[in-house]
């Protein structure tokens, strides 16, 4: 392959150069009485498909072209150290293995929330960048395992995640609504 190569190489070269003298002798300008040359297409008449910077000054004329945003939010686990960190800045006293729930209210900001980890009792807990923990209650059929990996949700107009309208998507391919926001907070002896 590498013979044929080197032999077909020179004759390429060769047909090159005399082409190109066969057109250099045709740009003459034809003597009185003597007709002109048939044209190669090399001529500089000839040169329009290749004229790029004069096709360029013409007008363009282009189509509508649409073009929409889609912005999705991924909440993953919370990192076993932030968990742990949250823990350490806690009093070194007898701990309260008790805690309560107070209402939070329809929606959440989800920019805020540095993780997310299922609970037994088919429930997420979201930790926040405040030093919150949130509850969020599932709608029914849907398994907080499913969210052992974290979620995604679609942005929306006012980029909040609301009860009974946004979608959790986890990882795996479920998808779950919120029933509902509550608030963990150390109960009062």
């Amino acid at each position: 392959m590498k013979r044929l190569l080197a032999l077909a190489a020179p004759a390429a070269l060769v047909t090159a150069l005399l082409a190109g003298g066969l057109v250099a002798q045709d740009t003459a300008p034809p003597r009185p009485g003597q007709q002109a040359a048939p044209t190669m297409g090399f001529e500089p008449a000839s040169t329009a498909p290749f004229d790029v910077l004069g096709r360029a000054r013409e007008p363009q004329w282009g189509n509508q072209v649409r073009i929409e945003r889609r912005v999705v939010i991924r909440i993953g686990p919370a990192a076993p150290a932030a968990r742990n960190s949250m823990m350490a800045e806690l009093p070194r006293r007898q701990m309260r293995a008790r805690y309560a729930e107070v209402d939070h209210g329809s929606c959440i900001e989800p920019g805020s929330v540095v993780g997310v980890q299922p609970t037994p009792d088919n429930r997420l807990l979201f930790y926040t960048d405040q030093r919150q923990i949130l509850a969020a209650r599932l709608a029914d059929g849907c398994s907080a395992r499913a969210f052992y990996a974290g979620f995604y949700i679609e942005r929306n107009e006012d980029g909040r995640l609301c009860i009974a309208r946004d979608q959790l998507r986890s990882r795996a391919g479920a998808s779950c609504q919120v029933t509902g926001f509550t608030r963990l907070v150390a109960a009062a002896d």
